[in-house]
């Protein structure tokens, strides 16, 4: 299964980056722009995988079912540009993963849902983007994940065909998108997995507890 693998893609935010305490940090300075009571860190963790959406409900109760929420989740937006590396760091193993691949000349990108607005100057302050050969956001492509377009940009940027790339995401549409681009997928389960989500119902070809363990699935390619 893990033949012939020449390239190695990842979800950026729960997958190679902890942004939680700053998207956290985001929806809290909404909480204190209102003179509501600070929110401990906690309360917003389990939303980091939603977004914007998610937090601006941890946040202030606001979904997008009612009428002033694309105003607050602009609101949340700036919020987040002005602290988007204050706090995020990536996980334990990743820095060492990266050095890894580019060790033995392996090609790395990062697929991700989250729009070019924050995806560019995220990657571009933090040095541990500079060796990737493709930074694929939300919107570089008509459709955002699980539409399996944005992997298969990233497989053409890096020269590849699709079936010699494998993805890594903490998402269940990351394993959907990977499957239909024709790629080997692998479910990072240290990200921003809640206690109900079963990795195993999404049917990745392979899960990780930590990001070293990718290591072991590449020794066997």
């Amino acid at each position: 299964m893990w033949q012939n693998v020449q390239a190695v893609l990842f979800d950026l935010d729960g997958t190679l980056i902890d942004s939680a305490p700053d998207l956290g940090a985001a929806a809290d300075k909404m909480r204190i722009d209102r003179g509501l009571q600070s929110l401990p860190y906690e309360r917003y963790r389990p939303m980091a995988g939603a977004g914007g959406r998610g937090e601006c409900w941890g946040g202030v109760r606001a979904h997008p079912g009612v009428p002033e929420f694309p105003a607050m989740r602009e609101e949340f937006f700036r919020n987040y540009e002005q602290c988007m590396t204050k706090r995020t760091y990536a996980f334990d193993g990743v820095a060492e993963l990266i050095d890894r691949l580019c060790a033995v000349a392996m090609p790395w990108g990062v697929v991700t849902n989250k729009s070019m607005r924050f995806t560019d100057p995220l990657t571009q302050q933090m040095p541990l983007f500079a060796s990737a050969a493709a930074i694929i956001s939300g919107d570089t492509t008509p459709h955002p994940k699980p539409h399996p377009a944005p992997l298969l940009e990233a497989a053409t940027r890096i020269g590849l065909p699709p079936q010699c790339c494998i993805y890594v995401g903490d998402d269940e549409r990351d394993i959907i998108a990977g499957k239909a681009a024709g790629m080997r997928t692998v479910a990072a389960c240290y990200g921003y997995l809640g206690s109900a989500s079963d990795t195993h119902l999404w049917q990745a070809d392979a899960q990780i507890n930590s990001p070293l363990e990718l290591l072991k699935l590449l020794e066997r390619s």
